[in-house]
């Protein structure tokens, strides 16, 4: 046993050691927080290394005594003994040391940086919010054009033609082959605004199919074709969608932009993903203006 408590001692002094070394700077300056931290390090390895030398030293040689439980399992049975006196004072000294460090030692409720820079970020929230609450088509276009090119430009390209098929062109609202693949594939991920999505294979003829693709992807130019009428029980005759249906397929109008950017998109060449929580709703707005603005 001897042996043991030298060996502990000695592991002791070195874990406080290479704490020094790792970290000896921070427990030098004036900050008592620092003389805590330090203090509980050293209060942590000591009582680490003597209760676990204390239980080695008895799984070496101590027998098991005591009154046996009734209840066992598969031949074992369990003593009815009490928890180590050592444990229970630990265990109801570190809650007794939590409350002191929350409350006197490092009080939650004392100034935090953390802390401080929520409040002003709440702060600064409130007054955009509060300054953009009705913002003009005007300011709202320029306001998107800004947002597009932090958020959309490095896979739409700065002036929203795509980069490299990669991303779709958004100064058309669809490209025939975008049709083509919704018509095909359905349409099915934007719950959120959208929860009925569009099933595959409106439309089944190819000829069809493709006088619809050509007709939707030219802008609703010229004479609408009779297989239209399939896609017009739900995103109406004009093509402008109803809510909660179908959605505009005739422009970016601010639902099925703030939808996207909920629920992301999944199309011919790729996925885009959920952009929820970066932007709020006066910025999905001015992005769905700013889209419109450069598809006329």
């Amino acid at each position: 046993m001897k042996s043991m408590v030298v060996g502990g001692i000695i592991l002791i002094i070195a874990l406080l050691a290479g704490t020094w070394f790792a970290a000896g700077d921070a427990f030098s300056s004036d900050d008592y927080i620092s003389s805590l931290t330090l203090l509980g390090a050293v209060a942590i390895i000591t009582i680490v290394v003597f209760v676990a030398l204390k239980y080695v030293n008895q799984m070496k040689n101590d027998t098991a005594s005591g009154e046996l439980a009734e209840e066992k399992w598969d031949g074992i049975g369990e003593y009815k003994n009490p928890i180590p006196t050592g444990w229970g004072l630990a265990f109801i000294g570190t809650i007794i040391w939590m409350f002191w460090y929350f409350t006197v030692g490092y009080p939650i409720n004392g100034f935090s940086q953390i802390g401080q820079w929520n409040e002003e970020t709440l702060e600064y929230n409130a007054k955009f919010e509060k300054k953009w609450e009705n913002p003009s088509e005007e300011t709202l276009q320029a306001m998107g054009q800004s947002t597009f090119l932090v958020q959309c430009a490095p896979c739409h390209g700065v002036d929203a033609e795509g980069i490299n098929g990669k991303a779709h062109n958004l100064t058309k609202r669809f490209e025939k082959d975008q049709v083509v693949h919704v018509i095909k594939n359905g349409a099915n991920n934007l719950k959120t605004a959208y929860p009925g999505g569009m099933p595959p294979m409106m439309l089944t003829e190819e000829a069809d199919i493709n006088a619809v693709a050509e007709y939707v992807a030219g802008g609703f130019q010229g004479e609408q074709p009779a297989s239209y009428a399939v896609c017009a029980g739900c995103h109406g005759m004009d093509g402008k969608g109803m809510a909660y249906v179908a959605p505009n397929i005739r422009e970016y109008d601010d639902a099925i932009v703030m939808a996207v950017l909920k629920d992301g998109k999944k199309g011919n060449i790729g996925a885009m993903p959920s952009f929820e929580g970066r932007l709020n709703e006066t910025q999905e707005k001015a992005l769905a203006s700013y889209l419109r603005s450069i598809g006329e």
